[in-house]
């Protein structure tokens, strides 16, 4: 395999397989450098020995570019407050490497990795790293600056240069993101160890209910047929195919509801709905049972007659899904909370869109908060 097809095979395969290591890695300049024994990152390109990149397996270029992905998209300078430069970095590398193996991706062997350092902050690593220094050398500094003026044999990852626009504009890509794929809730384990992740909301609904759509409106895979560009090299990667997106939504009809609340809940669901080519809606309209189906269409606008009153009971929607929907992958609730649930969690994603925050028994809440 050419080196140019192996390096486009692996980054659309981290992109499929790890989407924020890929999307950031994507962004990575990629320059040939054969004076150095493996790669390192100076915050905005990736330099890689082209014999390094030969030899190691695709599963190890993988780990490469989410590693490169990772350097590039921390402030190195920032957090270093006075340590020793190469040391840094080097607790840094440990602790990014530690936590890509952890999520799966395969190590080439140079990489710097230590079962010691197995779930530990860089600057913890660091204060490690020093001390055993320390033991070695009464004179911790002079050694330093030795190091740092000649390279390490595989030191596979340098933040060189100064922060520069340039570096800040690729910490703020990286940090949007992270900030995306967190409203998915798709972050890769330990993650939180390099970034400042929100855990709660402050997450205005209209986004959270933009990230539910578009996660299960991406285009599906599926491998037949096969992704072209990559067959001929013997790889069967998935290739993408548009299909009409099916939602189902249900409204609960009890006479608790805020009907502006809904109608505003609407309002935005139409406008998202506008930015799909095809898409078909099963509206449900139940309290203690099902009052209503209505079937909507791309062009359709969403509307709703609210009838019933009753007691509030979720089962029946469900029941229904499970019956003759059997090809639902989202379910958007809105209701106040206030009634019975199913005993057993649906294979389906479920978002409920509420006026208030409450625990649920599955799925996820967003909450669409009451007019001032």
């Amino acid at each position: 395999m050419q080196l140019r097809d192996k390096i486009s095979l692996a980054k659309a395969k981290l992109l499929v397989d790890y989407p924020l290591f890929g999307t950031i890695a994507s962004k990575l300049k990629l320059i040939q450098n054969d004076d150095i024994q493996a790669f390192k990152s100076d915050g905005t390109t990736l330099e890689y020995n082209s014999d390094f990149f030969t030899e190691i397996s695709l599963a190890e270029m993988e780990f490469t570019f989410a590693n490169g992905a990772m350097h590039a998209s921390l402030s190195h300078e920032s957090r270093k407050n006075g340590r020793s430069g190469w040391l840094w970095q080097l607790a840094t590398d440990y602790a990014v490497n530690d936590m890509l193996v952890e999520n799966g991706l395969e190590r080439p062997y140079q990489a710097h990795y230590s079962k010691r350092f197995c779930g530990l902050y860089a600057e913890e690593i660091y204060a490690e790293l020093k001390e055993t220094l320390t033991e070695i050398s009464d004179d911790v500094s002079q050694m330093q600056d030795a190091k740092e003026e000649q390279s390490s044999s595989y030191n596979i990852t340098q933040v060189q240069k100064d922060s520069s626009l340039e570096e800040q504009l690729f910490e703020e890509f990286a940090q949007s993101v992270l900030d995306a794929e967190n409203k998915r809730a798709d972050l890769p384990t330990s993650i939180g160890r390099f970034f400042n992740i929100e855990k709660e909301g402050k997450i205005d609904w209209r986004d959270e209910l933009k990230s539910a759509i578009e996660r299960f409106h991406k285009d599906d895979y599926t491998q037949m047929p096969a992704n072209k560009k990559f067959l001929h090299l013997g790889f069967y990667l998935p290739s993408s195919i548009s299909n009409r997106f099916k939602l189902v939504v249900a409204v609960d009809s009890s006479g608790s509801i805020d009907e502006d609340l809904l109608s505003e809940f609407l309002s935005e669901l139409n406008f998202l709905m506008n930015t799909i080519p095809s898409y078909e809606i099963n509206l449900l309209v139940c309290d203690d049972k099902i009052r209503s189906n209505t079937t909507f269409y791309s062009g359709d606008i969403l509307e709703v007659h609210v009838e019933g009153g009753g007691a509030t009971d979720f089962r029946p929607v469900f029941e229904l899904i499970e019956n003759e929907l059997l090809d639902t992958k989202l379910l958007l609730y809105f209701s106040d909370l206030d009634g019975t649930f199913p005993t057993i969690e649906p294979s389906y994603e479920v978002k409920w869109i509420t006026p208030i925050k409450q625990d649920v028994p599955f799925g996820e809440v967003i909450v669409l908060p009451q007019f001032n």
